[in-house]
């Protein structure tokens, strides 16, 4: 199968990098199945039912959310209404919507999306994420139940995000951190064949401070003082993420390349779009 996972949506520019590049990346790659985190979609701060409907317009087959999972209160119900969108599985105990589903892929192919929380450096504590993994993947046998299976690791350390990796090795097809708004260059499939990347990046304005306006943050880390508020930077955006190809069989990954398409990065891709 051919896999693609973009990282954290940011804000209006995030949003129009989707639609605009997402048609055409499905159609160039013959792309089997997207997942697109979407936690910061609406104005940097959570995910809004149009937002979300538009982003899945676009060609995404599932949204992913994070910490900011209810910022916009309308997710509370409409994630109920909308089976495309899966919050953290230990996000908190009660929380509408699923942690992870199965979902129909081409030439009627399940993959199986599940999210977690990291517990380092987060501003609560969330639950365990690695027995709440791995309650997920022995129900949901890579190769047997699902012919892939992609993991959402949501969280700041890059030493947590590994060590999932690592935990999810051989019984996933696809570990992709997210979060943190910034892509890393360790792209890999690890040894039992698992592709894995500690953070996918953002599809937003990378001429800013991982996705806001510069002014603000800028004048917070100099002064220590809160001026106004932070605002997504709205100027061309960069599509960021992972592509992976998987063997039908077994569900492991066959190849893991990093993607940047538009705004300021260099490009990358498994072919030009």
């Amino acid at each position: 199968m051919k896999l693609l996972f973009l990282g954290d949506v940011m804000g209006r520019a995030g949003r129009a990098a989707i639609t605009e590049t997402l048609p055409k990346l499905r159609e160039a790659w013959s792309l089997d199945f997207v997942v697109v985190n979407a936690e910061n979609a609406t104005s940097g701060a959570g995910l809004s039912a149009a937002h979300a409907k538009s982003l899945l317009e676009a060609g995404a087959d599932c949204l992913t959310l994070g910490d900011h999972a209810f910022d916009q209160k309308e997710m509370l119900s409409f994630i109920t209404e909308e089976p495309r969108i899966i919050r953290p599985l230990n996000f908190a105990k009660g929380a509408p919507g699923a942690g992870a589903r199965v979902f129909d892929a081409t030439r009627g192919r399940k993959v199986l999306v599940t999210q977690v929380l990291g517990q380092v450096f987060m501003k609560r504590a969330f639950e365990d994420p690695f027995g709440q993994i791995e309650q997920v993947l022995k129900t949901h046998i890579l190769g047997g139940a699902v012919h892939a299976s992609i993991v959402d690791m949501h969280c700041e350390a890059t030493s947590e995000k590994m060590a999932m990796g690592h935990w999810c090795d051989g019984r996933a097809s696809m570990v992709a951190g997210t979060h943190t708004h910034v892509a890393t260059a360790d792209a890999m499939v690890l040894d039992g064949g698992t592709a894995y990347l500690t953070d996918a990046g953002m599809c937003g304005d990378y001429n800013s401070v991982i996705g806001m306006e510069k002014a603000e943050p800028m004048r917070r880390f100099v002064t220590g003082m809160v001026k106004g508020r932070f605002t997504p930077a709205l100027e061309e955006a960069t599509l960021s993420g992972l592509y992976v190809e998987t063997d039908d069989r077994t569900g492991k990954a066959l190849k893991a390349i990093p993607v940047r398409q538009g705004g300021r990065l260099q490009p990358s891709g498994p072919s030009p779009v």
